[in-house]
């Protein structure tokens, strides 16, 4: 089977397509800095789970290491997941040049690295966050990219590299536009982790603006089964693509919704809008489903419950 590279490996997403992959009988490297952003300890728990999976082996080091990558992505590499960034929009609001390095130059360093070694294809994962100001919804891909944080610029930045990478130099590119992906293993940061974690224990959750911001919230087996399938088709090569559920939940309705499921009488204190966040999300994922045959598969609801039961289990 294929030797396949996933940079950030040891992420949430990261570690579930290294999963999928090792399952499926693929030889996985996962290359990946282990950085603080968030527990080491939770990323290695990630780790543990792919190495037990199958074939498949985690080296430590970062994207902005052009040496490194060279070195991992060779001639033998078939396929390279590119899912290590810098993350967090609000950070990135604090310190624009982290993203920055990691997601522009890192991007930059795993194309040419793979354009040398002649990989078959490079899947990019992208974000929702490069739409930004809202003009109409649902978002598609046509829509314009008005990013409002230092994070969707640098996503944004690392889309149109892999455009020119595919139109100048003939070097399959794929990216891919995750919108907020949720459930086991996501990062405990992310507002579905730390309510589920305060409404446990009964503790007031803090909610940032009014509530009435809407997201579009994607389940992470979907966006599995979607960086799967471009394993085995071009139609998508040189394309970016929404990837949601193409639904949409207000923050309020999402602490509502956890609420009941867990049983908590957890209270909800509001405080200012943070900068950076944008107001609402919502995916046409119309052209993934042309391209590839996607089909948003697990509903909000049953996420959430799913996250939860996971949650009790493994992180409580």
């Amino acid at each position: 089977m294929s030797k396949i590279v996933i940079t950030g490996g040891a992420g949430f997403i990261g570690s579930h397509i290294a999963e999928a992959l090792a399952k499926d009988g693929h030889a996985v490297v996962m290359i990946d800095n282990l950085d603080d952003y968030y527990s080491p300890i939770l990323k290695k728990k990630n780790v543990d789970c792919v190495l037990r999976s199958g074939d498949a082996t985690l080296i430590q080091g970062d994207v902005t290491d052009i040496d490194l990558l060279r070195t991992v992505i060779d001639k033998d590499t078939e396929y390279v997941f590119h899912e290590a960034a810098q993350a967090g929009v609000r950070i990135s609001v604090d310190n624009p040049f982290k993203p920055n390095n990691v997601n522009v130059l890192g991007t930059l360093n795993v194309l040419e690295a793979s354009l040398e070694a002649e990989v078959e294809r490079v899947i990019n994962a992208s974000s929702s966050s490069v739409y930004g100001k809202v003009e109409y919804l649902p978002f598609d891909e046509k829509h314009s990219t008005q990013p409002v944080s230092p994070y969707g610029v640098s996503k944004l930045a690392a889309e149109h590299y892999c455009r020119v990478f595919y139109e100048v130099y003939a070097h399959p590119t794929v990216s891919l536009r995750y919108f907020t992906v949720y459930g086991p293993r996501m990062r405990p940061d992310l507002a579905i982790s730390v309510f589920t974690g305060k409404m446990l224990k009964d503790e007031p959750i803090t909610i940032f603006g009014d509530g009435n911001q809407t997201r579009d919230f994607t389940y992470i087996d979907d966006i599995v089964k979607v960086n799967m399938k471009l394993l085995d088709t071009n139609r998508a090569d040189g394309k970016v693509m929404n990837i949601g559920s193409g639904n949409r939940i207000s923050v309020n309705e999402l602490a509502k919704n956890l609420r009941g499921i867990i049983g908590s009488s957890s209270e909800i204190d509001y405080a200012d809008t943070q900068k950076g966040d944008a107001a609402h999300t919502l995916a046409d994922v119309g052209l993934a489903k042309e391209l590839i045959g996607y089909e948003p598969s697990v509903n909000i609801e049953e996420g959430l419950k799913r996250f939860v039961e996971w949650y009790k289990e493994f992180r409580r």
